[in-house]
């Protein structure tokens, strides 16, 4: 504490050294100088604060001048922001798709925003929904946006003063009394010195000496330099960044399962398939074991229809297995136990794909693409926080300030009177703070954050290019599996017309068994292989639409948290109003909020809307 009337040197104006570059002359012994400049430090050990309090309970310091005033609420004003200002990293991107015959040139609509509706089949319309409301991995997802609600809330908290509380204290001091029945003081220290002064002038002091404090201390950095504001920054679109997590995870999961269930209808059918083939086997083995019992033909017939029979049954407990394991996956994307998934199964064939897709423009991705949008939002985060290293190279300006009481037992005070304004004390101080002698801690992090930086945006670059691979991906599995299946079609139609031409010429015997067994092989074969060609038309259309970003819409309207894990965290920690949608999820559309950050200093409520 200061003394009575104590005066306070205030620190010269801050001149850099001309050749000072914060940045890069940070390794050199020349960071600067201050002219005429010193600050009065001033410490109290518990001794020299009761001799104080006791000497005056009121502890009051000189106003400070009126220019010191306006210079430190000017700070504020007059900061600026160290640091990169970001801006999206430039990308390549392709003019149009290389495989733009299978694109219809439209762009999205809203029906082809939520694509797994224009399938028209309601049983996979079901499965994802409630897949949207019970995947764990997507409830992790929304609890990551709430967990970055609130970091980004308490970094707003930091442009206040940072530190603020209440203390209280109560001094106790036994004085021993001496051979005259005074109390007995060392001579020679600091209390003894005061008590002896207050003891001439008549004031009466016992051996129990008490001394009350209630204490209100405050310190404020200000945010000189935007190291605050750049932290908010990086906060800030850190918490954007998991909201396109989480949007991301949706336009996953709904991939997911429907590739699930494409997978399961794929499957399904190739069962059909097997079994229908196991059926016109059997009629092929009594047709050979009747020509063998009738002497028409050789028991090599009868054993081989019944190899070709066993291989053909063969088949379907393997398919079975598949089917089995591919619903358990579907079960874990839907979040339900294996056992809950066959009700949600009716049965059905797999969905009539489109003849073109509406994929509109390469350049839609940068926008549309929420792991885009993510590796971007993340970019801009390391760029925020190399300014807030920089300001940590930089002098820090503080404010403190204390108010409170004090009382005390000597001679007519009353530790009751604690609260009288006369007992009241006033403490304000002014500080500058400059880190030296940091043998290059400071810029090496500063360089380091740069190096994150620049991974950042190598990361954005190269997602950009694995979604262009992603949805070319699609379109040539859709434009080619296309043309697969019509050369099937017609592969299956001959060879079904081929297995009863020479089911026709065995009962006639002009022909022998060999050829009936070839022709039942090639149908089974080129029926698996169209059933499949189907499977990965429809794959490939999901993998298409997937790439494009589309899917993650389907939010609107709704939390990312289940009001079943909302009730358990609000029994645990208070949330207040962070709970609520509008408190949690930007309003404005993800594809239409910038990344770039401001080049001048934002306003507190543009840090403080999510909006922005």
């Amino acid at each position: 504490m200061f003394p009575k009337n104590a005066d306070l040197e205030i620190p010269q104006k801050f001149v850099p050294h001309p050749a000072f570059d914060p940045v890069q002359d940070f390794d050199s012994p020349s960071w600067g100088k201050l002219n005429n400049h010193s600050l009065n430090k001033v410490s109290a050990g518990r001794e020299r604060t009761t001799l104080l309090l006791l000497k005056n309970p009121r502890l009051t310091m000189r106003p400070p001048s009126s220019w010191l005033i306006a210079a430190t609420l000017a700070l504020p004003l007059s900061s600026c922001m160290v640091g990169p200002n970001y801006s999206t990293p430039d990308s390549r991107v392709e003019k149009a798709w290389v495989e733009s015959s299978a694109v219809s040139g439209k762009s999205q609509s809203a029906a082809d925003i939520l694509w797994w509706k224009t399938f028209r089949d309601p049983v996979l319309n079901r499965l994802i929904e409630i897949a949207c409301a019970n995947n764990p991995n997507l409830q992790i997802a929304g609890v990551s946006i709430l967990r970055a609600r609130a970091e980004l809330s308490g970094a707003i908290g930091n442009l206040f003063p940072q530190q603020q509380g209440i203390s209280a204290d109560t001094t106790y001091n036994y004085l021993p009394p001496s051979d005259s029945g005074s109390p007995q003081l060392q001579s020679g220290s600091p209390l003894g010195t005061t008590l002896n002064q207050d003891r001439s002038g008549g004031m009466q002091i016992g051996p129990n000496l008490f001394t009350n404090q209630v204490l209100f201390s405050s310190t404020w950095e200000i945010d000189f330099w935007g190291k605050y504001r750049r932290q908010i920054q990086s906060d800030k679109v850190t918490f954007l960044a998991s909201v396109a997590a989480y949007d991301n995870a949706m336009v996953t999961l709904i991939g997911d399962v429907a590739n699930s269930y494409v997978n399961i209808r794929t499957t399904q059918a190739q069962i059909r398939v097997n079994e229908e083939n196991v059926a016109l086997q059997v009629e092929s083995l009594r047709i050979a074991t009747a020509r063998f019992q009738a002497g028409q033909t050789s028991q090599l017939d009868v054993e081989q229809a019944k190899t070709e029979l066993a291989q053909t049954q063969a088949n379907v407990p393997s398919l079975k297995n598949t089917l089995r394991q591919t619903k358990n996956t579907l079960a874990l994307q839907m979040g339900l136990p294996p056992d809950a998934v066959d009700r949600h199964l009716k049965p059905g064939r797999l969905p009539s794909p489109p003849q073109k897709i509406a994929a509109g423009i390469p350049r839609d991705l940068l926008r549309r693409r929420p792991d885009v949008r993510q590796a971007g939002l993340e970019a801009a985060s390391q760029s925020a926080l190399i300014g807030v290293q920089v300001a940590n190279m930089l002098p820090a300006f503080s404010l403190n300030g204390t108010f409170g009481y004090s009382s005390n037992n000597i001679g007519n005070n009353s530790l009751a009177e604690i609260f009288n304004w006369q007992n009241s004390i006033v403490q304000s101080a002014g500080s500058l703070t400059m880190p030296v002698f940091n043998y290059g801690r400071l810029i090496n992090k500063v360089r380091a954050q740069d190096a994150n930086f620049q991974e950042a945006i190598l990361t954005y670059q190269n997602t950009v290019l694995t979604a262009q691979q992603e949805v070319e991906n699609g379109l040539s599995e859709f434009k080619y599996g296309k043309q697969t299946v019509d050369y099937l079609s017609t592969a299956v139609s001959s060879a079904r017309m081929s297995t009863k031409l020479s089911l026709d010429r065995y009962k006639a015997g002009q022909t022998d068994f060999t050829t009936v067994l070839t022709a039942m092989q090639q149908q089974l074969d080129v029926e698996n292989s169209l059933v499949g060609a189907e499977g990965n038309v429809m794959l490939g259309l999901i993998l298409t639409y997937r790439s494009l970003g589309g899917g993650w819409q389907a939010r609107e309207g709704r939390d990312v948290i289940s009001p079943e894990v909302k009730k358990e965290m609000a029994k645990r920690t208070y949330w207040g109003r962070t709970m609520e949608p509008a408190r949690h999820l930007p309003v404005t559309p993800p594809e239409d909020q910038p990344v770039e950050t401001p080049k001048k200093r934002p306003w507190i409520w543009d840090l403080l809307n999510i909006n922005k």
